[in-house]
């Protein structure tokens, strides 16, 4: 008997371990109809890891001030060894997390897996990708380039506009009056310890509700069947007759994954200054402000709102509202239907603002 199977046995014994993988591997039943979009998640925590492990190798070399931040990246760059590999896979991964997770949230949009009784799934999983943003925008003022610094600079004064505790917001984001060395203290914090513990902490809840309530049944495809949830009682989403996770799920996922990694490093290696404005080589520099500063693309349609109203005020309350109705949905749209082509009013609202919050992104862009 090898050490491996003597250490499971040993396991086995205290916590039953072999009843645990069969619970969760074969035991672990999915409907038969589940398709490919059921892979996000699997790809999204993939990513989370990645930029785990990259953010920590970079932390090595980075120094957290203002007066060494810019150089300490740039020696990561050319001086460390793959350091470039590690600081690009960090950028490009960042922006590809937004991008999955919000192909993520349009899937469960589309096939209804908001619906009663997953509330909650959808609620967890909305403010994770809150969360993603904010790490987003808490990461990008670390490297104290010119672009980073001014974009951090517009990002923040936004928040003034709000009346009364506007001005209040502004200085407790900043650390002060303006952008300095205490605003990159700040947001160095939240991006390295705050957010990621509680992304951490939420993703187990997602986890949880993921695992108690069941996954649910695609809307299409061959063996749909209806959901018969009535609202009284606690049911556990069964499939039985269904596939098991491991081994024929668990390989969707491999493959689901596989495929993100070419896309990931087929940027990373071919063209990773996509992402990089030539604002982004530059030190930060408090007192030359630059002609044109926008966000990164994922913030594009904030941006433009703001600038097609007279009134900040009124640009960030639309935001606000548009915010408040998507975390809502599953309370707002109770219907029973999960089929999108049988859902008119619901197909015509979501494509809408899909094609608005493209349109406001391109202008945001072009502008």
């Amino acid at each position: 008997m090898s050490i491996i199977e003597k250490a499971v046995d040993w396991l086995d014994v205290r916590i039953g371990v072999r009843e645990l993988a069969k619970e969760w591997g074969s035991g672990y039943l999915l409907p038969r109809n589940i398709n490919f979009w059921y892979s996000m998640g699997s790809i999204l925590m993939f990513i989370f890891v990645m930029q785990v492990v990259t953010g920590i190798l970079l932390l090595i070399h980075y120094v957290p001030d203002s007066e060494k931040a810019f150089t300490s990246v740039t020696a990561i760059m050319n001086d460390v060894p793959y350091g470039w590999l590690i600081r690009m896979s960090h950028a490009v991964g960042s922006n590809l997390m937004v991008a999955v997770a919000l192909l993520h949230m349009f899937s469960v949009l589309f096939m209804g897996s908001y619906k009663a009784p997953r509330e909650l799934n959808w609620l967890s999983g909305f403010i994770l990708l809150n969360l993603i943003l904010a790490l987003c925008l808490t990461g990008y003022l670390l490297p104290w380039s010119q672009l980073s610094f001014w974009a951090t600079t517009v990002a923040t004064n936004s928040a003034g506009a709000i009346p009364y505790i506007g001005p209040a917001l502004v200085e407790f984001a900043r650390g002060g009056k303006l952008v300095g060395p205490p605003t990159l203290g700040r947001f160095f914090a939240l991006h390295v310890a705050l957010l990621p513990a509680a992304m951490v902490a939420l993703l187990g809840v997602h986890f949880f509700l993921l695992e108690r309530i069941g996954i649910s049944t695609p809307p299409f495809g061959h063996g749909v069947r209806k959901a018969h949830w009535r609202g009284d009682a606690f049911r556990y989403d069964a499939h039985p007759g269904g596939i098991p996770f491991i081994p024929n799920y668990l390989m969707q996922d491999a493959t689901s994954i596989s495929i993100y990694l070419a896309l990931f490093l087929a940027v990373v290696f071919f063209d990773p200054y996509m992402f990089f404005p030539i604002g982004a080589f530059v030190p930060a520099n408090p007192y030359l402000t630059p002609a044109h500063i926008k966000p990164e693309w994922y913030f594009l349609p904030n941006y433009q709102t703001l600038k097609i109203f007279s009134s900040e005020l009124v640009g960030l309350a639309a935001q606000g509202i548009a915010m408040t109705l998507l975390a809502l949905l599953p309370f707002l749209d109770r219907g029973k239907e999960r089929h999108p082509l049988k859902r008119p009013v619901f197909m015509v609202a979501s494509v809408g603002g899909i094609i608005l919050w493209v349109g406001l992104m391109v202008w945001g862009h072009l502008s």
